[in-house]
């Protein structure tokens, strides 16, 4: 009879360490360093020249600082988003967006989405200078960077590891129990 509630003991004592193993995992997901809330709340970064005209433009999507720039005006696609920390691993770089709304002041009679694949720059053989390639940034042009979330199996390691090795302890006690 002890032998079984010694049994009985040991696995409600397992099964209330297994919840806050995993919930101990879960709560090292939900805390905010500095660098998280960069990304998380709207950001504004001033690189403006104080001897050129300077611009507005947004870059948003899978950048490592989304947000609103003051740049020089002349600034480039790829200079924004070097400004911006660079795309991140989860970014689409063959669809870049650069979407500019009408403006009559600016000479903008519609509505442009231009398309910019950043794949060519570091992929092709030779070298090209195609503005097309690198368009030169307008003001209130907003850049997006499209992506989506990878998943890494790392991210789940720790978890795996733990509640596998729950298990095994459970079993060996199981058996070294039923063995006695």
């Amino acid at each position: 009879m002890t032998k079984y509630l010694n049994i009985i003991i040991s696995i409600f004592v397992l099964m209330s360490i297994i919840p806050s193993v995993t919930s101990a995992q879960d709560s090292s997901d939900i805390r905010i360093g500095e660098d998280q809330i960069l990304k998380s709340g709207p950001n504004y970064y001033n690189y403006s020249d104080k001897d050129k005209v300077n611009i507005e433009v947004s870059m948003w999507g899978f950048v490592r600082n989304p947000g609103k720039y003051l740049v020089p005006q002349g600034t480039r696609i790829i200079d924004l988003i070097t400004l911006g920390g660079g795309p991140t691993v989860e970014a689409n770089l063959e669809d870049i967006r650069i979407v500019r709304l009408k403006n009559d002041t600016l000479s903008i009679s519609k509505d442009q989405i231009i398309r910019v694949n950043y794949n060519d720059f570091l992929w092709e053989d030779n070298i090209s200078s195609s503005a097309k390639k690198n368009p030169q940034l307008m003001p209130g042009d907003m850049v997006l960077l499209p992506g989506e979330p990878r998943y890494f199996f790392r991210e789940n390691l720790g978890m795996i590891l733990s509640i596998s090795s729950a298990l095994i302890s459970l079993a060996i006690l199981i058996l070294n129990i039923t063995n006695k």
